[in-house]
Protein backbone atom coordinates (compact mmCIF):
# COMPACT_ATOMS: atom_id res chain seq x y z
CA UNK A 1 0.00 0.00 0.00
CA UNK A 2 1.43 3.34 -1.04
CA UNK A 3 2.03 5.88 1.68
CA UNK A 4 0.24 9.20 1.30
CA UNK A 5 1.95 12.38 2.43
CA UNK A 6 0.14 15.70 2.34
CA UNK A 7 1.96 18.66 3.79
CA UNK A 8 -0.17 21.66 4.68
CA UNK A 9 1.49 25.06 4.71
CA UNK A 10 -0.07 27.70 6.96
CA UNK A 11 0.93 31.21 5.96
CA UNK A 12 0.81 33.47 9.03
CA UNK A 13 2.52 36.86 9.25
CA UNK A 14 5.13 38.25 6.98
CA UNK A 15 7.77 35.95 5.51
CA UNK A 16 11.43 36.98 5.60
CA UNK A 17 12.77 38.65 2.46
CA UNK A 18 14.28 36.42 -0.19
CA UNK A 19 18.05 36.27 -0.21
CA UNK A 20 19.52 38.90 -2.50
CA UNK A 21 21.24 37.69 -5.62
CA UNK A 22 24.90 38.66 -5.94
CA UNK A 23 24.96 39.93 -2.35
CA UNK A 24 28.23 40.28 -0.45
CA UNK A 25 29.35 37.20 1.45
CA UNK A 26 28.03 36.99 5.00
CA UNK A 27 30.02 35.30 7.72
CA UNK A 28 28.83 32.03 9.21
CA UNK A 29 29.91 29.49 11.79
CA UNK A 30 33.31 27.86 11.12
CA UNK A 31 34.55 30.79 9.02
CA UNK A 32 37.95 32.25 9.96
CA UNK A 33 38.79 35.95 9.73
CA UNK A 34 41.90 38.10 10.04
CA UNK A 35 41.25 41.27 12.04
CA UNK A 36 43.83 43.97 11.38
CA UNK A 37 44.40 47.34 13.07
CA UNK A 38 46.40 49.60 10.76
CA UNK A 39 47.87 51.84 13.47
CA UNK A 40 48.09 49.29 16.29
CA UNK A 41 49.13 45.98 14.68
CA UNK A 42 49.86 44.46 18.09
CA UNK A 43 46.11 43.82 18.32
CA UNK A 44 45.93 41.98 15.00
CA UNK A 45 44.49 38.50 15.32
CA UNK A 46 42.92 35.55 13.55
CA UNK A 47 39.66 34.19 14.93
CA UNK A 48 37.08 31.55 14.10
CA UNK A 49 33.36 32.20 14.14
CA UNK A 50 31.95 29.83 16.73
CA UNK A 51 28.71 27.82 16.33
CA UNK A 52 26.84 30.51 18.29
CA UNK A 53 27.98 33.16 15.80
CA UNK A 54 30.48 34.89 18.10
CA UNK A 55 34.24 35.31 17.69
CA UNK A 56 36.63 35.97 20.57
CA UNK A 57 39.11 38.77 19.83
CA UNK A 58 41.89 40.50 21.75
CA UNK A 59 41.03 43.98 22.97
CA UNK A 60 37.28 43.74 22.33
CA UNK A 61 36.35 40.29 23.63
CA UNK A 62 33.41 38.40 22.12
CA UNK A 63 31.76 39.92 19.06
CA UNK A 64 28.74 38.59 17.14
CA UNK A 65 29.95 38.25 13.52
CA UNK A 66 27.68 35.61 11.99
CA UNK A 67 25.34 37.11 9.39
CA UNK A 68 27.53 40.18 8.81
CA UNK A 69 29.46 41.17 5.69
CA UNK A 70 33.18 41.83 6.12
CA UNK A 71 32.55 45.59 6.05
CA UNK A 72 29.82 45.28 8.68
CA UNK A 73 32.06 43.09 10.86
CA UNK A 74 34.85 45.68 10.64
CA UNK A 75 32.41 48.42 11.69
CA UNK A 76 31.18 46.43 14.71
CA UNK A 77 34.73 45.65 15.85
CA UNK A 78 35.79 49.25 15.30
CA UNK A 79 32.92 50.52 17.47
CA UNK A 80 33.91 48.20 20.32
CA UNK A 81 37.63 48.94 19.95
CA UNK A 82 36.91 52.67 20.02
CA UNK A 83 36.31 52.36 23.77
CA UNK A 84 40.04 51.80 24.28
CA UNK A 85 41.59 53.18 21.09
CA UNK A 86 41.21 56.60 19.48
CA UNK A 87 39.32 56.13 16.20
CA UNK A 88 41.01 52.86 15.21
CA UNK A 89 41.24 51.81 11.57
CA UNK A 90 40.03 48.21 11.38
CA UNK A 91 39.82 45.83 8.45
CA UNK A 92 38.44 42.29 8.41
CA UNK A 93 39.69 39.78 5.84
CA UNK A 94 38.21 36.37 5.13
CA UNK A 95 40.92 33.79 5.83
CA UNK A 96 38.90 30.62 5.42
CA UNK A 97 35.22 29.88 4.89
CA UNK A 98 32.73 27.05 4.75
CA UNK A 99 32.89 25.70 1.21
CA UNK A 100 29.60 25.73 -0.73
CA UNK A 101 27.84 22.39 -0.50
CA UNK A 102 24.57 20.55 -0.98
CA UNK A 103 23.28 17.59 1.03
CA UNK A 104 22.06 14.21 -0.19
CA UNK A 105 20.00 12.09 2.21
CA UNK A 106 18.04 8.87 2.14
CA UNK A 107 18.50 5.78 -0.01
CA UNK A 108 21.89 6.72 -1.45
CA UNK A 109 25.26 4.99 -1.12
CA UNK A 110 27.11 7.93 0.47
CA UNK A 111 24.68 10.33 2.16
CA UNK A 112 25.95 13.63 3.51
CA UNK A 113 27.51 16.88 2.34
CA UNK A 114 28.91 17.24 -1.17
CA UNK A 115 31.16 20.25 -1.72
CA UNK A 116 30.47 22.28 -4.84
CA UNK A 117 33.52 23.00 -7.01
CA UNK A 118 31.66 23.92 -10.17
CA UNK A 119 28.35 23.35 -11.92
CA UNK A 120 26.66 20.14 -10.78
CA UNK A 121 23.48 18.66 -12.22
CA UNK A 122 20.95 16.45 -10.47
CA UNK A 123 22.21 13.30 -12.18
CA UNK A 124 25.82 14.23 -11.38
CA UNK A 125 24.88 14.82 -7.73
CA UNK A 126 23.57 11.27 -7.49
CA UNK A 127 26.79 9.95 -9.05
CA UNK A 128 28.96 12.00 -6.64
CA UNK A 129 27.03 10.43 -3.76
CA UNK A 130 27.80 6.90 -4.89
CA UNK A 131 24.56 6.14 -6.72
CA UNK A 132 21.18 4.84 -5.59
CA UNK A 133 20.65 1.97 -3.19
CA UNK A 134 18.49 -0.86 -4.50
CA UNK A 135 15.73 0.35 -2.15
CA UNK A 136 15.66 3.88 -3.63
CA UNK A 137 12.48 5.32 -5.11
CA UNK A 138 14.24 6.60 -8.24
CA UNK A 139 11.20 8.13 -9.88
CA UNK A 140 10.43 10.41 -6.92
CA UNK A 141 13.65 12.17 -5.93
CA UNK A 142 12.85 15.26 -3.87
CA UNK A 143 14.72 18.56 -4.11
CA UNK A 144 14.37 21.01 -1.21
CA UNK A 145 15.53 24.56 -1.92
CA UNK A 146 15.33 27.28 0.70
CA UNK A 147 13.58 30.38 -0.63
CA UNK A 148 13.28 32.36 2.59
CA UNK A 149 13.92 32.02 6.31
CA UNK A 150 10.57 30.22 6.67
CA UNK A 151 9.91 28.37 3.44
CA UNK A 152 11.51 25.76 1.22
CA UNK A 153 10.50 25.03 -2.37
CA UNK A 154 9.80 21.35 -3.05
CA UNK A 155 10.31 19.73 -6.44
CA UNK A 156 10.00 16.07 -7.39
CA UNK A 157 12.08 14.58 -10.22
CA UNK A 158 11.89 11.26 -12.02
CA UNK A 159 15.55 10.25 -12.08
CA UNK A 160 14.69 6.96 -13.71
CA UNK A 161 13.72 8.92 -16.82
CA UNK A 162 16.37 11.64 -16.50
CA UNK A 163 19.10 9.00 -16.57
CA UNK A 164 18.17 7.94 -20.08
CA UNK A 165 19.72 9.19 -23.33
CA UNK A 166 16.35 10.55 -24.45
CA UNK A 167 15.80 12.71 -21.33
CA UNK A 168 19.28 13.58 -20.05
CA UNK A 169 19.04 17.02 -21.68
CA UNK A 170 16.27 17.81 -19.17
CA UNK A 171 18.70 17.43 -16.25
CA UNK A 172 18.64 20.43 -13.86
CA UNK A 173 21.39 22.17 -11.83
CA UNK A 174 21.81 21.67 -8.11
CA UNK A 175 22.63 24.81 -6.13
CA UNK A 176 24.69 25.24 -2.95
CA UNK A 177 22.38 24.88 0.05
CA UNK A 178 20.02 22.44 -1.69
CA UNK A 179 19.02 19.14 -0.12
CA UNK A 180 18.27 16.07 -2.23
CA UNK A 181 16.16 13.37 -0.61
CA UNK A 182 15.96 9.87 -2.05
CA UNK A 183 12.99 8.24 -0.29
CA UNK A 184 12.04 4.63 0.16
CA UNK A 185 8.31 5.37 0.29
CA UNK A 186 6.10 6.56 -2.54
CA UNK A 187 4.48 10.00 -2.15
CA UNK A 188 1.29 10.64 -4.07
CA UNK A 189 1.28 14.38 -3.31
CA UNK A 190 3.87 16.91 -2.20
CA UNK A 191 3.06 20.57 -1.76
CA UNK A 192 5.25 22.99 -3.78
CA UNK A 193 6.35 24.87 -0.65
CA UNK A 194 6.75 23.72 2.94
CA UNK A 195 7.58 25.52 6.15
CA UNK A 196 11.09 24.98 7.47
CA UNK A 197 11.26 23.60 10.99
CA UNK A 198 13.30 25.48 13.58
CA UNK A 199 15.81 22.63 13.58
CA UNK A 200 16.41 23.13 9.85
CA UNK A 201 16.58 21.05 6.70
CA UNK A 202 17.74 17.84 8.39
CA UNK A 203 14.65 17.59 10.59
CA UNK A 204 12.48 18.53 7.63
CA UNK A 205 14.00 15.77 5.50
CA UNK A 206 12.84 13.12 7.97
CA UNK A 207 9.26 13.73 6.83
CA UNK A 208 10.17 12.21 3.48
CA UNK A 209 12.22 9.23 4.65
Amino acid sequence: MKALLIIFVFCTGMFAQLVERDAHYRLQAEDKVDVQYRLTPEFNSTAAVQPDGYASLPLVGEVKLAGLTLAEAAAVIRDKANVRLNEPEVSVLLKDYVKPFFVVAGEIAKPGRVEVHGPVSLVEAIALSGGFKDSARRHQVILLRKTSADLAEVKVFNLKKLMTAARIQEDVPVRPGDMLIIPRNNFSKVEPYIRIAESGFYALSQKFL
